[in-house]
């Protein structure tokens, strides 16, 4: 089983369940000298989609899931990974007990466009239901520097 470090809608462990049924919540953390962006907004039906950037002021809250190969290749195809337009990388997050190596997804995009309302509102929902800290929500739904 691999790490892998949710930022986006699968902070929401309910849709995680949805689209990996075999991966549980393992852990959360913050993804360090990172931060929260949008990406790509002729890419997406519904605007700029999220991504994360280097950044060594800042930082991204993650959930952390136990992912297994089968659970892996759906997120892929949800993800639209054969796309071309995500790449997987693998970082490190800081958890409660420790620091844990985990994958996630990239935009293969230039940084850049506004997401839709609907879409800040889904990632704030999503960030509420892993447990991200309450400014955390606030400054995704007001989009600003996360």
């Amino acid at each position: 089983m691999a790490l892998y470090a949710a930022y986006g809608t699968n902070l929401d462990p309910h849709r995680m369940a949805q689209r990996a049924p075999a991966s549980p919540v393992f852990s959360s953390g913050w993804l360090v000298g990172w931060r929260l962006t949008f990406g790509g907004p002729d890419l997406g039906f519904d605007g700029a989609l999220a991504t994360v950037v280097e950044d060594p002021l800042e930082q991204v809250f993650v959930v952390l899931y136990d992912v297994p190969e089968i659970d892996e290749s759906a997120l892929d195809v949800w993800e639209g990974i054969e796309s071309g337009l995500w790449r997987k990388i693998r970082v490190r997050i800081q958890a409660m007990d420790r620091d844990h190596l985990a994958w996630l997804y990239v935009l293969d995009a230039y940084e850049g466009g506004l997401p839709s309302a609907m879409y800040l509102s889904d990632l704030a929902d999503a960030a509420r239901a892993g447990g991200a800290p309450d400014d955390y929500v606030r400054r995704i739904l007001r989009h600003t520097t996360l």
